[in-house]
């Protein structure tokens, strides 16, 4: 199924499909896709099935269509392609045609471990090349260190502030 996704900034994300024949893009909601933006005219273009392509027509915008930063004014469109309509950017997709000949699964695989777990590295052998002294979990220290600075902070803190009101009553 054919689809557009709005690219620009506050449109970024939305999607429509393109079910019917014929489907009208523009500014007002007369349109089966209506985009809000002031660069886009009223009924700025439509988009036709043509068998399995979709074609696109500008419709006489005025801000113009465009494909690849040239203007068009009707054009056959392919997968992943970006159409801007006025200021306004969306990527056309479209399910990629069916292979007709089956893929082959590569001849050779390979197996990706996937990594070890806490069990595993107690009993890690010192062929692996992991020695178990340099998974340790970390000591505190430097956590009490911190609060230890912060209890100094505050402690020196208070004492400014009870000599600064001490001096103040004198």
């Amino acid at each position: 199924m054919a689809r557009l996704v709005l690219l620009s900034e506050g449109f970024t994300g939305r999607t429509f499909e393109l079910k019917l024949d014929h489907t009208t893009v523009g500014r007002v909601s007369d349109n089966a896709i209506e985009i809000a933006d002031g660069s886009v005219s009223s009924h700025h273009g439509e988009f036709v099935k043509q068998g399995a392509d979709i074609l696109f027509r500008d419709l006489g915008s005025t801000n113009g269509s465009f494909l690849a930063n040239d203007r068009i004014t009707e054009v056959v469109l392919k997968h992943g392609q970006i159409l801007r309509l006025g200021q306004i950017d969306m990527r056309f997709e479209s399910e990629p045609p069916a292979s007709k000949t089956p893929s082959k699964a590569p001849a050779h695989t390979a197996v990706i471990p996937g990594g070890i777990n806490r069990d595993q590295l107690a009993t890690a052998g010192t062929g692996s090349g992991v020695k178990s002294t340099e998974f340790k979990k970390k000591s505190n220290t430097s956590t009490l260190v911190f609060w230890i600075g912060i209890g100094v902070v505050i402690l020196v803190l208070l004492g400014i502030m009870l000599f600064v009101i001490s001096g103040a009553t004198n």
